[in-house]
């Protein structure tokens, strides 16, 4: 059976407006394991199952250690077993020191990024470890192979040359009323950051931007991933933001639809752990 590691980190530092996400992971845990919830997959895994996940528990700070030091180590030593890793952010920077991890064991790699925004900004408000620049930091560091982007609404021209510059595929949020589905042919690491949904269905998010994703939509993306997803990471969910629990609820659904790819879609026979690179 495909077992799932399962690591939280509550960092919220580079966010530019609202701070929260910090506090978005023991939050989505919670309901990933509530009761009145199935811990079923509808691709049929069940994350309650005896040994289905390995809870690395929430990452701790201390101001003696670079933050993403301390998120690249945890991430090397969950992952080091050969475990496909999901990730509770925290906030969208966190994205960068977690692939700086994951690209030890794979020499090829692909994200699938699933946001309204691009976080392409070769540095936002001065900070280059901005929320709204991870992908400038992961690309130019040559962390993936190749860049897709989904659901995005509020492009800029800056974002068009960073486009242009990383050779970023970009499928806009316009574009995916249809059904969508893409071709993978590496890896995958999926990225996805909460506000990516319409506020209607996940309120509980810093930047709200209309015109987003369904439930559905998100959930059929996911499910239409071909190769293996050997990590994720959930991202900038606001719990102080959130109405009635609508936004947490959709996180854990998200994490559990990930984590059923992630069984269906792992490399068959391969047990064990893993060598970096």
């Amino acid at each position: 059976m495909t077992r799932i590691a399962l690591l939280g980190i509550p960092n919220d530092d580079n966010s530019s407006y609202l701070r929260g996400a910090a506090e978005a992971p023991a939050r989505i845990r919670t309901h990933l394991f509530c009761d009145a919830y199935s811990t079923w997959s509808e691709t049929g895994f069940d994350l309650g199952a005896p040994g289905a996940v390995v809870d690395h528990g929430d990452l701790r700070f201390d101001a003696a250690t670079d933050p993403w030091e301390a998120v690249e180590h945890a991430v090397v030593r969950a992952i080091e077993v050969g475990d496909p890793l999901l990730c509770l952010g925290g906030d969208h920077a966190i994205t960068h020191p977690i692939l700086r991890g994951v690209r030890r064991f794979h020499p090829r790699l692909s994200i699938l990024h699933i946001d309204a925004h691009a976080d392409i900004y070769e540095s936002y408000q001065g900070n280059p470890r901005s929320h709204a620049s991870p992908f400038a930091r992961i690309m130019e560091e040559r962390l993936a192979d190749r860049l897709v982007q989904v659901g995005l609404r509020t492009i800029n021209d800056e974002h068009r040359a960073q486009f242009a510059r990383f050779g970023v595929e970009v499928v806009e949020a316009s574009r995916c009323a249809a059904p969508l589905r893409l071709a993978f042919d590496m890896p995958v690491y999926v990225s996805i950051d909460i506000d990516a949904l319409d506020p209607a269905y996940a309120p509980g998010v810093s930047h709200r931007e209309p015109g987003g994703l369904s439930v559905r939509r998100v959930v059929e993306i996911i499910q239409s991933i071909d190769y293996p997803i050997v990590a994720a990471d959930i991202v900038e969910y606001n719990p102080r933001c959130d109405v009635a629990d609508l936004t947490v609820g959709v996180a854990a659904k998200l994490a559990k639809e990930v984590a059923g790819m992630m069984a269906r879609n792992a490399p068959r026979g391969l047990t064990g752990a893993i060598s970096p690179v």
